[in-house]
C-alpha cells in the first residue's frame, strides 16, 4: 500500500487441497492494517465462506474449484452479493499440442475445460472479473502468457487480470500492451526482487499506458 499498489490479492493456495477454510483471521488482520482494496480466495466453496470473508473486510472474492464443481456457486454469490464482488479464477497450464486447459485444486486436477470457454461461462453467470494464472510460467520470471491473455480478454466484456510469469518491468508493459489486459499481478517479481512498485509503475506510465497517478 505504501508503494502505491492498487489492488492486494490474497489467495491461500492450499486450502483446496487440504479442504479447509480461508485463514479468516489473517484476512481480518490485514483489513485492519490496510486501506487498498483485496480480493481473498483459496478453499471458497459455498455462499457462507463469500459472506464470511466480505464481511471480515475482503472487498472481493475468488472461486476456482468450486466454481468448476459447482457452477451455480457464481450465479448465486453474484445475485446475493453483487458481481462486483465475484472474481472467476482461471488457472490453466498448456499441454505438448499446444492446447489449453483449467486445473483446479491448487493446480494439481486437469478438468479438460477450455478456459475461453469457462471465462465466457464465468461472465454469463455473473462474474465480475477474470482473474487468469499461468501455472506452467507462475514464478518463472520469464513472461506472462499474452497470448491466451489477449483471447480471454477478446472473448469477454468484464475485466481480465493475468498473472504468472513476471521477472521484468517490461513484462507488465506485454501484458497490457499485446496481452490487452485490464491489471497485472504479481508476487514472486516483488517478493524475491529488489523491485520498487512505484518505480514499476512509472516505467507502465512511460510506456505510454495510462496508469492512475499516486499521491
Amino acid at each position: 500500500e505504501a508503494q502505491a499498489a492498487d489492488e492486494l490479492i490474497f489467495v491461500d493456495l492450499e486450502a483446496s487441497m487440504e479442504h479447509r477454510e480461508t485463514m479468516v483471521d489473517v484476512v481480518r488482520k490485514a483489513a485492519e492494517e490496510i486501506f487498498m482494496p483485496f480480493t481473498v480466495g483459496g478453499g471458497v466453496r459455498s455462499l457462507s465462506d463469500f459472506r464470511r470473508l466480505l464481511s471480515n473486510g475482503a472487498d472481493k472474492v475468488s472461486v476456482n474449484t468450486a466454481a468448476v464443481e459447482t457452477p451455480d456457486l457464481i450465479n448465486q454469490s453474484s445475485d446475493m452479493f453483487g458481481a462486483q464482488c465475484v472474481v472467476l479464477s482461471i488457472d490453466y497450464r498448456r499441454d505438448a499440442q499446444g492446447n489449453y486447459t483449467v486445473w483446479t485444486h491448487g493446480g494439481m486436477r486437469d478438468t479438460g475445460i477450455d478456459p475461453f470457454d469457462w471465462a465466457r461461462e464465468g461472465e454469463k453467470r455473473g462474474a465480475g472479473e477474470i482473474l487468469l494464472t499461468s501455472i506452467d510460467r507462475d514464478g518463472l520470471r520469464q513472461g506472462l502468457d499474452v497470448e491466451l491473455t489477449r483471447r480471454v480478454v477478446e472473448s469477454v466484456g468484464i475485466p481480465v487480470i493475468t498473472s504468472g510469469g513476471c521477472g521484468l518491468a517490461a513484462h507488465f508493459i506485454d501484458g497490457f500492451l499485446n496481452g490487452k489486459a485490464d491489471a497485472v499481478s504479481a508476487g514472486t517479481y516483488f517478493c524475491f526482487k529488489d523491485e520498487n512498485l512505484m518505480q514499476t509503475r512509472a516505467q507502465i506510465r512511460n510506456a505510454g499506458i495510462p496508469i492512475r497517478l499516486h499521491t
